[in-house]
């Protein structure tokens, strides 16, 4: 399963900054919509663009590996999910 970190990233963007960054404010930048990015943040195995993925490295200034990761089934597994 590929696992989202935006959270991960927009609390690093809010420490660096100084500052909360909101969803919207990360649409308004990117052109992704609202709802796109609430549930890339929030929708475990969410699937998305490479196309969003993109706009997210420009945004944050990162590599893909930043933005997201691969988490084993079995990990995910163990966790009491269902793959």
């Amino acid at each position: 399963m590929i696992r989202f970190r935006l959270k991960e990233l927009i609390s690093n963007e809010e420490f660096r900054a100084g500052k909360r960054i909101t969803l919207g404010s990360i649409a308004e930048a990117t052109g992704i919509k609202q709802p796109t990015l609430s549930r890339i943040a929030g929708t475990r195995g969410y699937n998305t663009t490479t196309d969003n993925i993109d706009k997210l490295c420009r945004y944050f200034s990162c590599a893909v590996g930043d933005i997201m990761e691969y988490v084993p089934d079995e990990e995910v597994m163990g966790e009491g999910e269902k793959v």
